[in-house]
């Protein structure tokens, strides 16, 4: 039986299945202190018995310190060998902020392309399903090391999308730096708030900012737009507020902008896969 869609953000709370996905600059650097509460928040959610998947960016920018690099670097092969270093080191700092809790994590590494072949997607689906079950939290990133052109792919912003339609997740929220998204970037003058996205909506004469001024993600407010309505239009409820609220973002609180999800398809034929583009 196919469930009805999270229509308002006060459903959050009692979803039963959560994808939460963090940029970069949110859990790198100066701000890898953030990681402690977004454990808090994840963990009081999954206390509510919602099953939680977190997406979370940040293995390049976490690696380029231990590379003694002074920024992002511009060449394929620095950067996936700063993802090598800083997904361990990430990967670590999770495990050790849920072991408060006697939660263990499960890393999951994929790219847009795993979720586009059948078969990889099918295994895909396969592990998360089982990691659920099992009451294991899996934390999916890019598989950066292996990427080429993903490795710019939204920030994870696109990929966080097609992880909440391989679950049939019943709400995505993505975190950034900001509590919302605004007609125009939110240091402007005239900058209003979107609290509220209907379904179909295409946002018409809304201006976007380009990524975070950090320099350490790839994402910015169009990446989640996009997003957004990827998963919204596989019946998935997207809010989209800052990592400093999560916590209140998960407990359905009126933060952050929402767009309301569409139908949720019914589930597909045995043994064929389906992929809203």
């Amino acid at each position: 039986m196919t469930r009805e869609p999270v229509r308002l953000r006060s459903g959050i709370a009692q979803a039963r299945r959560v994808v939460v996905k963090v940029g970069s600059s949110s859990i790198s650097g100066p701000n890898v202190g953030q990681i402690e509460p977004l454990v808090d928040a994840l963990v009081a959610s999954y206390g509510r018995g919602t099953e939680v998947v977190l997406v979370s960016s940040g293995a390049i920018a976490t690696g380029i310190p231990y590379l003694q690099l002074d920024g992002r670097p511009d060449d394929l092969a620095t950067q996936q060998a700063a993802a090598a270093v800083g997904q361990n080191v990430l990967i670590y700092r999770y495990q050790e902020s849920l072991r408060r809790y006697g939660i263990v994590a499960g890393q999951v590494l994929l790219t847009a392309g795993d979720l586009e072949n059948p078969t990889h997607r099918s295994n895909a689906q396969r592990a998360m399903e089982r990691l659920l079950g099992l009451r294991i939290l899996p934390i999916v990133n890019e598989n950066d090391t292996v990427a080429t052109h993903e490795i710019r792919f939204g920030d994870n912003d696109r990929l966080a999308a097609l992880v909440s339609q391989l679950i049939g997740a019943d709400v995505l929220v993505l975190l950034s730096d900001v509590d919302a998204l605004y007609t125009r970037p939110p240091h402007e003058p005239g900058a209003i708030k979107i609290e509220h996205v209907p379904f179909g909506d295409d946002l018409a004469g809304v201006t976007f900012g380009e990524a975070g001024a950090a320099g350490v993600g790839t994402g910015g407010a169009g990446t989640k737009v996009s997003a957004a309505r990827l998963a919204a239009a596989s019946g998935t409820g997207v809010l989209v507020t800052s990592t400093a609220l999560v916590a209140e973002a998960l407990s359905g609180a009126d933060i952050g902008t929402w767009f309301e999800p569409g139908e949720r398809p019914a589930p597909p034929m045995s043994g064929s896969v389906s992929l809203v583009r």
